[in-house]
């Protein structure tokens, strides 16, 4: 399906006004939607937080009349059900659009190809596909849910330059410079929720919120702790915001711990510890998009060994550690090439003295 490059231009805007939404349309999708006329863009806007108007509403709203016979740019495939708000593809209709423009299809079960077919029916011309790959790196989260029932995992590490991310002593602070640190703050705001092990809440008590005055919300803080060792005196528990303790029913669980306020959440077990995918399974239940890991070498390494993971990201400082420090991903020695983890190449850029490194999981090559 051939598109021309005002269609790609258009549908370039849409993606960036999406991006308005980044931090703000949990547990939506970050939609955008340009609508042109001979030619002449003549409304846009996008989706900024759920129960609000969707991106396609607030467009259709500036252009007035001016989108009948025009062609509306929507970065995700209008939604045909009444949920939070009427259908967009009621609206759509209503203003007599001649053609919409998707990025990608919806797989939510209440949409996932009936908008296409609501408009069609209509008589208007729907062409899809246009810049898939921005739309799907945009609400990657969001569709991993929706299509395999698990959030979007990412890993966040910092680490020196031999590939550690702490001495022999357990020492991590800090490896990475302050601009690095200030990076995180931008991930962990579009995150919904922030995973890591009681091995770190007792290394380093971390708070694992987002210091930020502007923050839009603060993403659940959500702890493997088998054995319910967490500290009812935990910084991270007296901090805004949902906090979830993930552990097993075999062990009682503490009566300090049960009176902090916090979720404890009791999940089955894989080989005598927390099942990682039953608990990204309950995240996903709760409308958990994305979720960013920031954990030791226990949870990193058996997360990668389950197949769990969907992206890594790295914080390379220009500084060695030497022999004995510890490695990120903890997980059993190989004997055979063929059994490597392969990842991609996603970009890399300088932030303040380090390196960030982004990578996404792939198959075997």
């Amino acid at each position: 399906m051939s598109f021309t490059a005002f269609d790609h231009e258009c549908m370039a805007l849409a993606l960036r006004l999406a991006r308005k939404g980044l931090n703000t349309t949990h547990p939506n999708p970050r939609v955008g939607c340009v609508i042109t006329l001979n030619g002449e863009i003549v409304g846009s806007g996008w989706h900024d937080k759920a129960g609000g108007d969707h991106a396609e509403i607030h467009a259709l709203r500036e252009a007035g009349e001016l989108a009948q016979g025009g062609t509306a740019y929507v970065t995700l495939e209008p939604c045909s059900h009444s949920g939070r708000t009427p259908p967009c593809v009621d609206a759509l209709i209503a203003a007599k659009v001649a053609r919409v423009v998707y990025a990608v299809e919806d797989p939510n079960p209440a949409v996932n190809g009936a908008g296409m077919q609501r408009l069609q029916q209509a008589g208007i011309e729907v062409q899809s596909g246009l810049m898939l790959a921005q739309a799907e790196e945009l609400n990657c989260g969001f569709l991993k849910r929706m299509r395999q029932r698990r959030p979007w995992v990412r890993i966040k590490l910092a680490q020196s330059l031999d590939g550690h991310i702490a001495l022999a002593n357990g020492s991590s602070q800090w490896i990475s410079g302050p601009e690095s640190r200030a990076d995180v703050q931008n991930w962990r705001a579009r995150s919904d929720a922030v995973l890591t092990g009681i091995g770190t809440v007792l290394a380093d008590n971390p708070s694992l919120n987002v210091r930020s005055q502007k923050a839009a919300r603060q993403p659940a803080r959500v702890i493997v702790d088998s054995q319910w060792r967490m500290p009812a005196g935990a910084r991270l528990l007296g901090l805004p915001g949902n906090t979830i303790i993930a552990g097993l029913g075999a062990r009682l669980l503490p009566d300090a711990l049960a009176k902090t306020g916090a979720e404890c959440l009791v999940l089955p077990a894989r080989d005598g510890r927390v099942d990682l995918a039953a608990l990204l399974a309950e995240l996903a239940q709760r409308e958990i998009n994305e979720v960013q890991v920031e954990a030791g070498a226990k949870l990193c390494g058996a997360l990668v060994q389950q197949d769990l993971v969907d992206e890594v990201l790295i914080y390379q400082a220009p500084i060695l550690l030497g022999g004995g420090a510890i490695s990120p991903f903890a997980a059993p020695r190989l004997d055979n090439m063929d059994d490597r983890v392969h990842l991609n190449w996603v970009d890399s850029r300088r932030i303040g003295r380090d390196l960030r490194l982004r990578l996404k999981m792939a198959s075997p090559v």
